[in-house]
């Protein structure tokens, strides 16, 4: 029993002695707290959205054809270069030209009639006038004269409309641009009904594109005209391509139908944004993922944001650390050795990265973003911060391997 009281209290005087090392020695351990700093400089603030669109022309006209009939000859093909004016396409002519004669007789016999019964209604009126003929005879000539006016317009009408469609048979350019689409071929048919049938489409200047991007209803209320835009394309993926907002749109679209639409619970609203293509890179129908620069100001003074939210305050100070505070709504702080000094500022815009600084503090100084808490244990000198959780450890955990060891020598 002595024997086992002995080694009892051995042990006891052991775990006494270790705990007070730890305690005793551990005070020597001091906390190693490091800044971080960031120099206030000028620089640029942004925010964006990004959306998907499509590359296409500023200006794009379909042609078409008023009249029925068939292709006889084609004279511009894809990516043909065409004025205004310029003959691209004719129909067969003899129906055309058959209808205009049909119309031109009958026009003629409708004139000659209406000449004769003006002339009888001139000589009936003045034998009228003189009571040498009756009521019922002169008001007969003048029936027969008003209803051979009203035939002899109508047949001027139907006449002039023959013509005109004679002169469809001749399909010329709108504008000058270029052929981006053929929808027929020589000897085909089209046929005009309600809708007029597509034969070309036709670009302006290809050097001046745009792209309609659909962008969502979450993002749409941050995007107005003007604003800066970044765009690429797979076609080209390492350029990148500026433009401009130059539409938002939000009524009804007569290209598309409407502007905005609806897949299941998602709207997206069309926002057109410039395509400058000097070197005609963007081909139409490209597809182009796009950034919107909601919030772009170039450069101002700013620091990062965090810098504004850092507070000198226990633990993140020493005892011996001086804090020279100040009023204010918005601070910065500096550091000279344990001198922390506070620099009340005006804020403009931040993105919540980076923060616009427009007075309070001059460009080039050097501020204190965030501080971290480390632990230096003992005599062993430093210990970088992050190795240990929170940097703080237990007095009653064993040392790294190797201390003893060192100690001993």
């Amino acid at each position: 029993m002595n024997k086992k009281k002995i080694i009892l209290s051995a042990v006891v005087v052991v775990v006494i002695a270790g705990a007070g090392f730890w305690l005793f020695g551990g005070a020597k351990a001091q906390h190693k707290v490091s800044y971080e700093t960031a120099t206030v400089e000028k620089g640029t603030i942004s925010e964006s959205v990004t959306a998907t669109g499509t590359i296409e022309p500023v200006t794009e006209v379909e042609v078409g054809t008023q009249v029925s009939g068939i292709i006889d000859k084609i004279y511009v093909d894809y990516n043909s270069v065409v004025t205004r004016g310029q003959l691209i396409a004719e129909m067969d002519r003899v129906t055309l030209q058959s209808e205009v004669a049909s119309q031109r007789a009958t026009y003629n016999g409708a004139k000659a009639e209406y000449e004769y019964q003006q002339k009888n209604y001139q000589r009936n009126k003045g034998l009228h006038e003189k009571q040498l003929i009756s009521d019922t005879d002169y008001e007969q000539s003048l029936y027969n004269y008003e209803k051979a006016k009203s035939s002899y317009e109508s047949t001027q009408a139907s006449l002039a409309k023959a013509e005109r469609n004679l002169s469809y048979a001749t399909i010329t350019s709108p504008i000058d641009g270029v052929v981006i689409n053929r929808a027929v071929e020589e000897g085909q048919t089209v046929a005009s009904g309600f809708e007029t049938p597509t034969l070309f489409t036709i670009a302006a200047d290809l050097t001046q594109m745009q792209v309609v991007a659909d962008v969502d209803e979450a993002d749409i209320g941050g995007v107005e005209e003007g604003q800066r835009v970044t765009f690429t394309v797979d076609a080209y993926p390492n350029d990148v391509f500026e433009g401009a907002v130059t539409q938002i749109r939000l009524g009804e679209d007569s290209s598309s139908g409407s502007s905005s639409s609806s897949s299941g619970t998602v709207v997206t609203y069309e926002v057109v944004i410039s395509a400058h293509n000097p070197d005609l890179k963007l081909k139409p129908r490209l597809t182009a993922n796009v950034t919107i620069y909601t919030l772009d100001r170039k450069g101002v003074l700013s620091v990062p944001a965090r810098a504004l939210r850092f507070t000198p305050e226990k633990p993140l100070i020493g005892n011996d650390d001086i804090v020279k505070d100040c009023e204010g709504e918005h601070k910065l702080w500096t550091r000279e050795g344990n001198t922390f000094t506070a620099h009340p500022v005006e804020i403009g815009i931040s993105n919540g990265i980076n923060t616009e600084i427009i007075s309070g503090i001059d460009e080039g100084a050097v501020v204190v973003t965030e501080a971290t808490i480390g632990q230096m244990p003992g005599e062993n000198g430093t210990q970088e911060m992050g190795q240990e959780a929170n940097g703080e450890k237990s007095p009653f955990m064993p040392g790294p391997p190797g201390n003893s060891k060192k100690k001993g020598k």
